[in-house]
């Protein structure tokens, strides 16, 4: 049975009343495991979309490029955003859910956190509701502020970029010792370590973009320290 069966089987207990967040907290072991960070993130996405006040056309267009559905399983996800997407309240549940499923620091929560940057940006301005949302995500997430800010500047407009922030290091260290932290980083977001952690294939698109960024910000720092 596909992972979208039994989301669709898992769903059902919506029609009896239960609410998303109380069919996600019986889906904490494996393989169901898969099924609520499938759930939880389509919720969380669909909510990040209503932050501004709005869910556009555009931010549901850039849900769908962070997280592909397939055209089999496009009722069921079609359901699942369409309900999460109402109001904004009680995405914090939707975070902890993800955040339960990762040791902190873990790649696939930044690669989740510029998911909804792309989603916040599509309609071509970010509100301040939007970064209070990813905010408090990232909060959740236990990602810390030079990290939030490295991924808000790949992202936001006007924003300045800093290649320190991006691999979370500071311009005291030396090349050696951030060369080190750029082939973890690299490595711990490699699509292949993402599937081994047990979430479905869809969530491997999160991590292209982190890869470019990483290795982007790497070359910055290595001419600038060779200079």
């Amino acid at each position: 049975m596909s992972i979208w069966s039994r989301i669709s089987e898992a769903l059902s207990a919506l029609a009896k009343g239960e609410s998303l967040a109380t069919v996600l907290e019986k889906l904490k072991s494996p393989p169901e495991r898969s099924i609520a960070f499938t759930i939880a993130v389509i919720a969380l996405g669909a909510k990040m979309a209503k932050a501004d006040g709005l869910v556009t056309r555009d931010e549901v267009a850039a849900f769908r490029q962070v997280f592909h559905i397939p055209k089999n399983a496009e009722k069921q996800a079609a359901y699942v955003f369409n309900l999460a997407r109402q109001d904004v309240a009680g995405y914090e549940i939707y975070a902890k859910t993800i955040a339960r499923m990762f040791q902190k620091g873990s790649p696939a929560l930044e690669n989740m956190i510029e998911g909804l940057f792309h989603i916040a940006i599509a309609d071509g301005r970010y509100h301040p509701g939007e970064d209070d949302f990813i905010h408090e995500v990232a909060r959740i997430f236990g990602v810390d502020e030079a990290a939030f800010r490295g991924l808000r500047t790949r992202f936001v407009p006007n924003a300045e970029a800093d290649a320190y922030d991006v691999l979370g290091v500071t311009p005291d260290m030396s090349l050696i010792e951030i060369r080190k932290v750029w082939r973890k980083k690299v490595r711990d977001t490699h699509p292949d370590r993402i599937i081994a952690q047990g979430m479905p294939e869809e969530a491997i698109t999160l991590a292209t973009k982190r890869m470019i960024a990483l290795n982007e910000a790497w070359e910055e720092i290595a001419e600038k320290k060779a200079a």
